[in-house]
């Protein structure tokens, strides 16, 4: 039987100040005053509907993500937070995180984001360097990032993280390891340090900017990574580093198959029904005007997760950790038995990408250095 995981809570805030030329999130540039009052309301009726989907579980983790959830004031957060604890239990440790852009006025309000209840800013960087921040039509500049670190490392918060991306347009090696290491000087205990990667559906799409030859990212990611190793971080996810004990508690739980409640434009959600052996996903209307309507439904669709799809969407997810994978918690969040997958792992096993015990597999070295040809072998089989 299915056995119900950690419950963690996504809210998504739509608006940002202007549109990404790399970024296919559901974003939207705000052309008026953010309607504050009417979006919390809204996602907290969004809330209401799916409070079923709680089954007796408190909330492990919440992540405000956008967009640019930091355009909202705290008092908007306050009442978003007061409004989520009122519906559904707290765990005593719970970690709230908020993403937040660096600019002067947004990293001023981190003290009051403290005290609405976020223990955990995101401070979406990318880079300090100008040239770069500009062609990633960033709003910010170098200083106005290194202050917003700063000013979140004194806001009393538990932890913070920078997003920092790599393999930028023309980025050299001394570059991006010139970002990293202004990065580990700020010293947050967690840094997110990932491949810019070109989407379909963005400017960066239609016309593509020249980036990095692969020679080049490859020694950006192997000098990067020793760099961050020597600076006391640890790999724990594909795109994540961390001081012992400040790993981001919700995306663990997306990792490791965990449920999550989506509300929020566009926002996606995982939720486990044991008693009907049913793992579905959901998804909310994507549109700020639909959402916002006052006719609207929420749920845009739903769909289950079926049988022979629940190996490869636990695997896909629980590959990025740097961690073994029991195959009980497999059993538990699939309702398989270990030996289902077998078959599908044997090439794996055969080139040396991943390994097992008794009671675990292992993604190895090689295995983690090329993850998509993992997962695709999985896909095929």
């Amino acid at each position: 039987m299915l056995q119900l995981p950690p419950l963690s809570l996504y809210i998504h805030i739509p608006w940002c100040v202007q549109k990404c030329p790399y970024c296919d999130f559901n974003s939207h540039a705000l052309k008026q005053q953010v309607p504050e009052a009417d979006y919390v309301a809204a996602l907290l009726a969004d809330l209401d509907a799916d409070l079923m989907y709680v089954q007796g579980r408190q909330l492990q983790s919440i992540f405000i993500g956008g967009g640019t959830p930091s355009l909202f004031s705290a008092e908007a957060i306050k009442s978003l937070l007061d409004g989520v604890a009122a519906r559904v239990p707290f765990a005593a440790d719970i970690e709230i995180t908020m993403e937040a852009n660096p600019g002067t006025v947004e990293a001023g309000r981190f003290a009051g984001y403290q005290q609405a209840g976020v223990t955990r800013i995101s401070i979406g960087v990318q880079s300090f360097q100008p040239e770069k921040l500009q062609r990633l039509g960033r709003i910010h500049d170098p200083a106005q990032a290194i202050a917003a670190g700063l000013q979140a490392k004194q806001a009393g918060l538990r932890s913070f993280n920078i997003d920092l991306m790599h393999g930028l347009p023309e980025q050299s090696v001394s570059d991006a390891l010139s970002d990293l290491q202004q990065a580990i000087d700020i010293a947050p205990p967690h840094l997110s340090w990932y491949q810019l990667t070109i989407e379909p559906n963005t400017a960066f799409g239609s016309r593509p900017p020249v980036l990095p030859e692969d020679e080049t990212l490859w020694d950006i990611q192997e000098q990067g990574h020793q760099l961050l190793l020597a600076a006391g971080y640890r790999q724990y996810e594909i795109s994540a580093y961390a001081k012992p004990g400040y790993e981001c508690r919700h995306n663990l739980n997306y990792w490791q198959f965990g449920d999550y409640l989506g509300i929020g434009c566009g926002a996606h959600g995982k939720i486990t029904l044991p008693a009907e052996d049913r793992i579905i996903r959901t998804a909310k209307v994507k549109h700020p005007k639909g959402y916002l309507d006052p006719a609207r439904a929420f749920l845009d669709r739903s769909w289950d997760v079926d049988n022979e799809d629940r190996p490869f969407e636990y695997f896909m997810n629980r590959m990025r950790l740097f961690r073994p994978i029991p195959k009980a918690e497999f059993t538990a969040r699939t309702n398989l038995p270990a030996e289902t997958v077998e078959q599908l792992f044997k090439r794996a096993y055969e080139q040396g990408l991943l390994e097992q015990t008794d009671t675990e597999w292992l993604v190895t070295e090689l295995g983690h250095r090329y993850l998509n040809t993992l997962l695709t072998m999985l896909m095929e089989d």
